[in-house]
């Protein structure tokens, strides 16, 4: 009998997988990565996306214990306060959070009352460092290089790794986010690629490869290691730096980065609500 039982939920406006990860003897669960619904236009936003996921736990009856971030994500708001507030639970995220705030603290302005210790988090993880849910072992696993606070999570014989390596005919994560390294990355993906081979991979986004016409997000190291377009078997660090780096430059800035930037650093939360009762998020004019 499995352990641990895993449902995928893909949201399809942010390519995003987010996952229910459950200890079968214990019905005590996780979620990692969950989205709250934005719409930029309009600025407002909803907790349909997170509901669905809210009510697979209330009709299982299973008890929530962890919302996982693998990092503050710049292409998805989180979920995370929202679902604490409806189920409980501990929001954790990587120890390295610290430095994402103190980056983006002066870009926008934040209020002078805004901690860059990571406090809006629950649990702040370290390197290494072992979780329990339920009867069942999390090993949190730092991955930095996309962000400096990235981290995978390896629960039994599985390994959730965020943004650090997409579906093998798709690659890599970016590396030019403020503190990205595609050194680094390069050095994170060697740790992930050194787990079991038959280690089952669960990524945190996809887009679909050019060849591939449906949405895809379960693979493992071994396929990894045969097969990825960027950092298969074989590609050294210098090869994979410079393409890395020049297929950066192309890229275009992330959709949803300066509203997501704000909340995840936030554990999800909305900012301080003003005079007249509402709350704001700020654009920095001329500054990326």
């Amino acid at each position: 009998m499995n352990k641990i039982d895993i449902t995928a939920f893909f949201h399809e406006d942010t390519n995003t997988i987010s996952y229910l990860v459950v200890d079968v003897a214990t019905s005590c669960c996780a979620i990692i990565d969950p989205v709250l619904d934005y719409d930029p236009a309009s600025g407002r936003t909803s907790t349909l996306s997170a509901d669905i996921i809210v009510s697979q736990i209330v009709k299982n009856g299973y008890t929530l214990e962890w919302i996982l971030e693998t990092h503050a994500h710049a292409d998805h708001l989180s979920a995370a306060h929202y679902v604490k507030g409806v189920l409980g639970g501990s929001i954790g995220i990587g120890e390295h959070i610290c430095r994402v705030q103190e980056t983006f603290k002066p870009l926008f302005n934040l209020e002078k009352e805004f901690k860059t210790d990571g406090s809006q988090f629950d649990h702040l993880f370290a390197d290494e460092e072992i979780i329990k849910l339920g009867h069942v072992n999390i090993t949190v696993i730092h991955t930095p290089g996309h962000t400096p606070a990235c981290v995978s999570y390896l629960i039994e014989d599985s390994v959730f790794v965020g943004d650090t390596l997409f579906m093998p005919d798709y690659g890599t994560a970016r590396t030019d986010f403020p503190l990205g390294s595609a050194k680094v990355l390069y050095q994170s993906i060697q740790r992930i690629l050194s787990l079991p081979a038959l280690t089952t991979m669960f990524v945190g986004h996809d887009y679909k490869a050019p060849a591939r016409d449906v949405f895809a997000w379960e693979t493992s190291v071994i396929e990894q290691q045969r097969n990825n377009v960027h950092v298969k078997a074989g590609v050294t660090l210098e090869e994979f730096v410079k393409m890395r780096e020049a297929r950066d430059v192309t890229l275009n800035v992330p959709r949803l980065l300066l509203p997501a930037i704000q909340i995840n650093i936030r554990a999800g939360a909305m900012p301080p609500k003003e005079s007249n009762g509402h709350a704001y998020l700020k654009i920095p004019l001329n500054t990326l």
